[in-house]
């Protein structure tokens, strides 16, 4: 029988913030909404009495301004919301100031630290009057090369507070890594860890810091370093640039912040694409668009109330650092954690959430398939009584995954697989609190987000497989790409397959539950471990070694996520033997990052390529999974193809 793996109790579902955001609309809009399809429909339909709806729930501190919630509403891209409205991000995270926990962090076995919400203002405060002394204003890039720690926060929040923009990258990034990205951005001010914790080891980051702030030359003014594995780290190597974050802020004391605020349409964070045809593409979010984004999907999506401690696996490097950050305008503690979440085994995580009575656990499918692979049964080890909600995403949880939580976790929890993305800094379809949860789906498309699927033919789908696509505007929208002055790369990124309607490029299927299943990119990106990977990004470094003629890399479905596959054509007479390939992984790891090294490498004699001379990376991928090739026409070798069909080094 169709039975949904779980569903909200009635108490459950009268104390939830949705409940009460529709009562609360129904009395300011005289409509009714009897469900969360209801309220759904509203949201799409009645745009601007939604967005208003969610400021005022949500309490957003700013100016509203006396002009209308939305300018045309019908251009996709062009809507602007609250166009008159000013808001400083940083005042909206720190409407507390009090001694209740705002920060729990834990960096592997190595560093636990605990700070108040008193603390956080206080340290903001501090390091914002430094930034500004250095010269830091409005517009100005603030970048962070950091672990996943208090400071990156605290420092994120000082940048936005004087109206800066930030924009971060994970320390196991190369330098040519980080360059690709802030070298298009021109930071002001570089704020960087000495190291960090993986696997109980310490790795050091100023050797690679040192070369980025080499490479950013003059525009970079200084370099903040955050003491992390050691108590003092050495600073001789930056040649006086650089200094430490205790002595930056020593000259100032704490104090009421001078939040500057923004138009809502002003730059927050510049995030990055995966860097698939060449260097990353810079993708600008707004202040307000993310404020309001992240809200809604935490306060309405996730049920996340004053007080709830807030966790999920991450690094700076992914969005869902950012979306986590915002968890403090819900005035939930973040727990942080930096590290391997299977150091010293896989019930870290697990022992963390028991500790810190953890409300929200947000992961990885990856990480879930992997602690069901170890055979890992929480719900008898830990006491997870507070938990009420777990986050997933990355990639398409698999059925399986939902059965390891449901009898191996906790039978009684809101299972929210999410799924969206760094364009829009938040989600396309996710959780909801009141609906139940069935196996292998993504609940429903999120408020605000009339999210379809369409064929080829832009005719919307239902039970079949197709392109996601969202055929209304939202605030979180990008409000450009960074060094794109008409505006063209950022609409041929997402507009250009179908007029006025954002097409995102996931393979997805819409179900007869209303709800979602992901099967994936529809494009070239690699998502092993639901990290997103550019494959120009690996190109850049294979094509460094002599032996390596050219390359063309795919991601494989394998084992309920996708492993990198890096095909070489070698110099003639060349043999792929352990050595070449141990050169080829440690070439990669050396300069991009452990993600991007292939799980498997395998020599071929030639590689396809388009009449116009470009590798055909959906055509070899579609190949080695068994899928037709659609258009052999536009290949000038099509006979290619046949070199990586049933490759016996692809079936283990």
């Amino acid at each position: 029988m169709d039975q949904p793996l779980w569903s909200p109790s009635a108490d459950r579902m009268a104390q939830t913030h949705m409940t009460a955001f529709m009562r609360a609309a129904e009395q300011q809009w005289g409509v009714s909404l009897g469900s969360y399809w209801d309220l759904h429909a509203w949201s799409t339909d009645s745009m601007d009495q939604f967005w208003s709806s969610v400021w005022d729930y949500c309490g957003i501190v700013g100016d509203r301004g006396d002009g209308p919630v939305l300018v045309d509403g019908d251009k996709m891209p062009g809507a602007r919301f609250f166009p008159d409205a000013k808001i400083n991000f940083a005042e909206n995270m720190l409407r507390r100031r009090d001694d209740e926990d705002a920060i729990v962090f834990r960096g592997e076995d190595q560093v636990a630290r605990r700070l108040s919400y008193r603390d956080v203002y206080d340290r903001v405060s501090q390091t914002a009057q430094a930034l500004k002394a250095l010269g830091v204003g409005a517009g100005d890039r603030v970048g962070g090369f950091m672990p996943n720690m208090p400071e990156a926060i605290i420092a994120m929040l000082a940048a936005s507070s004087l109206g800066a923009v930030w924009s971060s990258c994970s320390p196991d990034f190369g330098v040519k890594g980080v360059m690709d990205r802030f070298g298009q951005i021109a930071p002001k001010v570089l704020f960087t860890a000495d190291g960090y914790f993986y696997n109980g080891k310490a790795h050091d980051s100023l050797e690679r810091a040192q070369g980025i702030a080499d490479q950013l030359g003059d525009d970079l003014v200084k370099v903040v370093v955050v003491p992390y594995t050691r108590a003092a780290p050495p600073l001789d190597a930056f040649s006086g640039r650089a200094v430490m974050l205790d002595e930056l802020v020593a000259p100032y004391a704490p104090g009421d912040i001078d939040f500057v605020r923004m138009p809502f349409n002003a730059p927050l964070y510049i995030m990055y694409s995966s860097g698939t045809t060449g260097v990353p593409k810079c993708i600008v979010h707004g202040i307000g668009g993310t404020l309001l984004k992240h809200l809604t999907e935490q306060k309405l999506h996730g049920d996340v109330h004053r007080g709830d401690r807030l966790f999920y696996f991450t690094t700076c490097g992914w969005m869902m650092w950012n979306w986590l950050a915002s968890g403090l305008s819900s005035e939930a503690t973040l727990l942080l954690y930096d590290g391997s979440p299977f150091y010293p085994d896989g019930n870290t995580l697990f022992d963390y959430a028991q500790a810190e009575r953890m409300t929200h656990f947000g992961t990885s499918a990856k990480f879930i398939d992997a602690a069901a692979n170890a055979g890992l049964e929480p719900a008898k080890t830990h006491d997870l009584t507070t938990l009420r909600t777990i986050f997933s995403t990355g990639s398409p949880l698999a059925p399986q995954g939902f059965d390891f939580i449901y009898e191996n976790v906790k039978s009684d929890v809101c299972l929210a697989s999410i799924a969206g993305g760094t364009d829009i800094i938040g989600c396309f379809v996710g959780g909801v609190p009141t609906l139940p949860v069935w196996r292998g789906e993504i609940q429903a498309s999120a408020l605000g987000m009339r999210t379809q699927v369409f064929d080829d033919g832009g005719k919307p789908l239902i039970g079949e497989k197709g392109e996601l696509v969202c055929t209304r505007p939202f605030p979180s929208m990008p409000i450009g790409f960074w060094d794109d002055p008409d505006g063209r790369r950022y609409h041929d990124a997402y507009f250009d397959v179908f007029p006025n309607i954002w097409c995102h490029g996931d393979y997805v299927e819409q179900t007869a539950h209303d709800g979602f299943i992901i099967y994936g990119r529809s494009d070239a990106v690699l998502n092993p471990g639901g990290v997103r990977i550019g494959t120009a990004e690996i190109y850049r470094q294979v094509e460094k070694l002599d032996a390596v003629e050219e390359s063309i890399v795919i991601g494989q479905d394998w084992d309920n996520d996708v492993r990198v596959v890096l095909f070489v054509r070698l110099q003639e007479g060349l043999a792929l033997d352990d050595a070449l390939q141990d050169k080829i992984r440690k070439q990669i790891r050396a300069n991009a990052t452990p993600r991007h090294v292939p799980a498997k490498i395998v020599q071929v004699a030639d590689i396809p390529r388009t009449l116009s001379g470009k590798i055909v990376e959906l055509a070899v991928r579609n190949v080695v999974l068994g899928r037709p090739v659609k258009n052999k026409d536009a290949l000038a070798n099509p006979e290619a193809l046949d070199l990586f069909r049933d490759r016996p080094e692809l079936a283990d």
